[in-house]
């Protein structure tokens, strides 16, 4: 555990996590670790590299505008916290919370998430990539995102 606020190595940590999880709801094997490990770290940084500058985005058309970024909590763990023109804290979004919506249902990967991260598992690197996009791209990734993106706003 870090107690660093240096965003990549907060992502980075999140990403690990996320992939052994996924290794092993989705891993058959030793090869399989090495792509779980691909497609977490891959999942992390790019949901929460999405994030932040959409709430600076969306917040400043909605004329409340914020700052967001990634920070660590005090148990070290990656939060996006945003912030107002003034510098007050506004809302903190723990990454595995906004993971946790976005890639499983009742516990377990949703179907839709679980489909694509199953063909991301086979192939190629550029078959996995594609994948991982599907991923990104996929209804319950977006209502996820949508949902904590309200959310924040309305903070």
């Amino acid at each position: 555990m870090t107690t660093s606020d240096d965003p990549q190595a907060l992502l980075r940590e999140e990403g690990e996590r996320l992939a052994r999880r996924l290794a092993q709801t989705l891993g058959t094997g030793e090869a399989d670790v090495a792509r779980a490990h691909l497609l977490g770290l891959s999942l992390v940084t790019n949901l929460v590299n999405a994030l932040l500058p959409t709430v600076e985005q969306v917040s400043r058309h909605a004329g409340r505008p914020l700052h967001a970024h990634l920070t660590a909590d005090e148990r070290g763990r990656a939060v996006v916290e945003t912030v107002t023109l003034d510098g007050e804290l506004h809302v903190r979004l723990p990454v595995d919370d906004l993971l946790a919506s976005a890639l499983y249902a009742g516990g377990r990967l949703h179907p839709t998430v679980a489909a694509h991260l199953e063909e991301g598992m086979r192939g190629s690197e550029h078959h996995a990539a594609r994948a991982l996009a599907a991923c990104l791209k996929s209804a319950p990734v977006l209502k996820a995102l949508q949902k904590h993106l309200t959310a924040v706003l309305k903070g």
